[in-house]
């Protein structure tokens, strides 16, 4: 098992991609941390892995948000298991309106959420990968960090902002052993999406088959959403990739839908 006795920290991971990502790894052998803010789902989820798979669990509650909560939730995997080998900030929402309707308070909602908890969590690990000499930082992206979409302002610019900060952290990181990448899905049917069809259809004034069809899919080569079981493979590869040969990127995973 390539990532056995590896200590992990996934937030968002209660459900949806997170929680497959946390199952993929528990399957190597991997001490998981569900980070959530959910605390009775995260132990939830931490119960159900530590019951089927080689690894192990347990639930973390944390605003990915809020600095202590960040500060807390890694100093007590750190004081459970000893450091952090990787790190997958997953924890993300979707709100969307046409950008001369967008309130501001939900743009920086959307903004704190995937850019400043992708910084937060990362500041609160990085020291103990460094005292390591190795690590792996992997933000959850989108193809909306390469791409855009109507209705995603805010979305789409904390995405984009993610390729930014990955590629600082690879740079800043390299000389630690540590490697930053980022994950970029195209559509996952998971709740968050899922709550997108009718409002994009009602946004749109077209039908709900029409948005999944020609809006999500419609730029795929099958047609295919992608799956929870697709992201987790390429969060695989870069938390045990062995060498900091792979850091900086981002690797698009969307049937085709966004191509480099």
């Amino acid at each position: 098992m390539i990532m056995k006795d590896k200590i992990c920290i996934v937030t968002g991971a209660a459900s949806g991609i997170g929680k497959a990502i946390a199952e993929r790894y528990a399957r190597e052998g991997a001490k998981v941390a569900i980070a959530d803010l959910n605390i009775d789902a995260a132990n939830a989820t931490a119960a159900e892995i530590d019951a089927g798979t080689p690894g192990a669990a347990m639930g973390v509650a944390m605003d990915v948000t809020n600095e202590d909560q960040v500060n807390a939730g890694v100093a007590a995997v750190v004081a459970a298991w000893g450091g952090v080998d990787v790190l997958v900030s997953n924890a993300g929402i979707q709100i969307v309106h046409p950008l001369e309707e967008y309130p501001f308070a939900d743009w920086k909602k959307m903004l704190a959420i995937h850019l400043d908890g992708a910084f937060l969590t990362s500041k609160a690990v990085l020291p103990h990968m460094y005292a390591k000499g190795s690590g792996s930082i992997i933000f959850m992206g989108s193809v909306h960090s390469k791409e855009a979409s109507p209705l995603k302002s805010a979305y789409v610019t904390a995405k984009h902002g993610l390729i930014g900060l990955n590629k600082v952290i690879a740079k800043e990181g390299g000389k630690h052993g540590v490697r930053s990448n980022v994950i970029c899905p195209g559509f996952v049917k998971t709740p968050l999406v899922e709550k997108q069809i009718p409002e994009q259809a009602k946004a749109l004034g077209i039908t709900e088959e029409e948005v999944v069809k020609k809006i999500m899919l419609g730029g795929t080569v099958d047609g295919e959403f992608t799956t929870v079981e697709d992201v987790a493979e390429i969060a695989f590869l870069f938390g045990a990739f062995p060498s900091n040969a792979l850091t900086g990127q981002s690797l698009v995973v969307s049937h085709g839908w966004f191509m480099e």
